[in-house]
């Protein structure tokens, strides 16, 4: 952490918890009787409210999206690069919102939190969440926060999939959309990964079928060999080569099993360092959100058909070197949003840093995002 905070950072930022009494019924078939939902906002919201921008987050992670939550805090919000006065997501211009998503374990209600009905935590209990449900909370916190119109929703990947669910979902409640290194759908081979992560999760001694926090303990190895397999997915091969290569931490080879090259070591320290902040049934449920989102699914298969009800104007960013929600995922959402004649603007960087692009402070890319949300600056002012 530095010693002062960076001039173009939002500075100090607190989270806020906001309760909801409502039951919230799920497309499981299940309900939650009440819930909370933990947010960050950034930027002030000016007085015809129509300046709101919400952020939908990804997979593993909060919504703490830029900023610091304290001094001593190591690392600022995870979308730092982009959210910040003077930069992509301008604070002098935007209201910017980021809520964590149900399910999750950075406070909003999720397996870890105390269940009402038995007084211990929900575990494996806690009903599997979609996407959809997701966006029908976020509609819900939009109207406690007297939000009838968001200016933009913008996410990347797993946030990517949720901007395309609220520009179905409630077509008139979003003027603009941002979707990011994401897909209308899972492939085979992304959910056979998700499934190996969780079957290292649930085969863990230390899982006890979800109920290990009655049972004082962790899966911490199951965790840790999800984010090892996960995070190999988010790199290319060339954004692997280039960091690592071939390299040996001691420069020679010691024929054993002990770490060797860098990239082990960096797979290791990634994997351990994600066990002490994220839980593993809440890695389960976001990777079943994952698996399940297909907004299509509704509409016939058809992807064309379940996008003719956005009205919202579109920016579609994918990457070259991203082999997880490759290119052509995102082309098919730029031409089931051009067969309805909807006004979307796509651009393919060229990077080698694969998935995780999204999050880098790439010259390209943000000269691309930047020029986008130029016009939402125009539009706030005139």
């Amino acid at each position: 952490m530095p010693e002062t905070l960076p001039e173009d950072s939002i500075g100090l930022v607190s989270a806020q918890t906001m309760h909801f009494d409502a039951p919230l019924a799920l497309t499981s078939g299940r309900t939650l009787e009440s819930y909370d939902l933990v947010y960050e906002t950034y930027g002030s919201l000016n007085a015809d409210k129509s300046n709101a921008i919400l952020i939908c987050h990804a997979l593993s992670s909060d919504h703490h999206a830029a900023g610091y939550n304290s001094m001593d805090d190591r690392k600022p919000g995870w979308w730092e690069t982009c959210i910040g006065p003077g930069k992509v997501i301008d604070t002098n211009h935007f209201y910017v919102v980021c809520s964590n998503n149900l399910g999750g374990c950075k406070g909003s209600t999720g397996p870890s939190t105390i269940n009402p009905e038995t007084g211990k935590p929900y575990g494996p209990d806690f009903p599997i969440v979609t996407v959809k449900d997701w966006v029908k909370s976020q509609a819900l916190f939009a109207d406690k926060l007297g939000i009838s119109q968001w200016l933009a929703v913008i996410g990347g990947s797993l946030g990517g999939m949720q901007v395309l669910q609220w520009s179905i979902d409630y077509p008139d409640r979003l003027k603009h959309a941002a979707v990011i290194a994401a897909s209308p759908k899972l492939t085979a081979q992304n959910i056979g990964f998700n499934e190996v992560a969780r079957q290292a999760i649930m085969t863990d001694p230390e899982f006890y079928e979800g109920h290990y926090y009655e049972h004082d303990s962790v899966p911490r190895r199951g965790l840790m060999l999800a984010r090892m397999l996960g995070h190999i997915t988010y790199l290319s091969d060339d954004a692997m080569r280039d960091k690592f290569g071939r390299e040996l931490r001691q420069g020679k080879i010691s024929y054993g099993f002990d770490v060797e090259f860098q990239v082990e070591s960096y797979l290791r320290y990634q994997g351990e360092s994600f066990v002490d902040r994220f839980d593993a049934n809440t890695y389960l449920l976001m990777t079943k959100a994952l698996d399940y989102f297909d907004p299509a699914s509704d509409y016939d298969d058809d992807l064309s058909k379940a996008l003719s009800h956005a009205r919202a104007n579109f920016l579609v960013i994918s990457f070259t070197s991203d082999w997880r929600f490759a290119p052509e995922r995102s082309r098919e959402i730029v031409k089931a949003l051009q067969d309805n004649n909807h006004n979307v603007s796509y651009a393919d960087i060229e990077v080698p840093h694969g998935h995780d692009a999204f999050l880098i402070p790439i010259k390209d890319y943000l000269a691309a995002f930047g020029a986008w949300m130029q016009h939402l600056v125009k539009e706030v002012q005139s």
